[in-house]
């Protein structure tokens, strides 16, 4: 039995961000993005990396091996994420190397999401407008971690991002580095 000494971990965490407009539309994607890099994260900015060019397959798989925790980031878009991630999704997690068949480069590691919504706690409810939770809207993630071999995060959630002050942002942020860094 392992005797932890802190809540905190030190597993090689990779945070891939998915924003097409990260350094001018999204304060609170900004300040997240902002926070893992410095709390020791390897922050990929896919929409950086990948602006007019093809994504490379094989070097973020790469990336993903080098690594125990993956974070996905991005913002809710028409209830699931940009375009770009899902093309990685697609071109990344293939058969053979993700799953199926000979693919368990991924087993073990942890995978998780850091999303940004635009509504409230409120409207992502079954009595709210969007009628379902976040946590269901992105059990299509959940699913594929479990397909993947990887052992699925709590879902770390902003609601009201663009509507968060400055001290609200910090708060979160806050929140943000503690949830990179702690055993789940």
């Amino acid at each position: 039995m392992m005797n932890h000494q802190s809540d905190h971990i030190k597993l090689k965490t990779l945070v891939i961000v998915a924003h097409p407009a990260l350094h001018t539309s999204s304060r609170a994607n900004q300040k997240l993005a902002q926070t893992a890099a410095r709390n020791a994260t390897t922050v990929h900015d896919l929409y950086a990396a990948y602006s007019g060019t093809t994504l490379n397959a094989a070097h973020e798989q790469q990336l993903l091996l080098e690594h125990d925790r993956i974070i996905l980031q991005f913002p809710i878009w028409w209830y699931s994420c940009p375009s770009l991630l899902k093309q990685w999704l697609d071109d990344v997690l293939t058969y053979g190397w993700a799953y199926g068949e000979g693919g368990n480069k991924l087993h073990g590691k942890e995978w998780g999401l850091a999303v940004t919504a635009g509504g409230s706690n409120e409207t992502y409810s079954p009595q709210g407008y969007n009628l379902y939770s976040l946590e269901q809207l992105l059990r299509p993630f959940e699913v594929t971690a479990s397909i993947i071999g990887v052992r699925f995060l709590p879902i770390f959630i902003v609601f009201n991002a663009m509507q968060l002050n400055e001290q609200e942002l910090d708060i979160k942020a806050e929140k943000y580095a503690a949830y990179l860094t702690s055993i789940h």
